[in-house]
């Protein structure tokens, strides 16, 4: 997730979704990291394109970008939008598989 101070689309994904983020399916999928829009240069990874709009949230695999979700549409968009961008992830025998509703 890249962010920057004084994002109020940041603050609002934090209390709509930061909170139950980790435990979800996706979360286990693609754990959040934060970046700094102005650390981007230094994130560690390669991205398809600079990132101009916060919060963007970057999914990452191998050291690249696998696709992004720029902007933060709320809780009702959000969510869906985040379990099309995780199906973009190739097989990993080494990642996590998704909780099923029974666990």
């Amino acid at each position: 997730m890249f962010e920057q101070p004084g994002c109020v689309w940041c603050q609002r994904f934090e209390n709509e979704i930061a909170p139950g983020y980790a435990g979800s399916d996706e979360g286990r999928l693609a754990p959040l990291r934060r970046v700094d829009l102005k650390a981007q240069a230094s994130a560690g990874f390669e991205l398809a394109t600079n990132v101009r709009i916060t919060p963007t949230f970057v999914l990452v695999d191998g050291g690249r970008e696998i696709g992004r979700l720029t902007g933060y549409p709320g809780k009702e968009f959000f969510w869906p939008e985040l379990a099309d961008l995780t199906n973009r992830l190739p097989p990993n025998p080494n990642r996590a598989p998704p909780r099923t509703s029974a666990e």
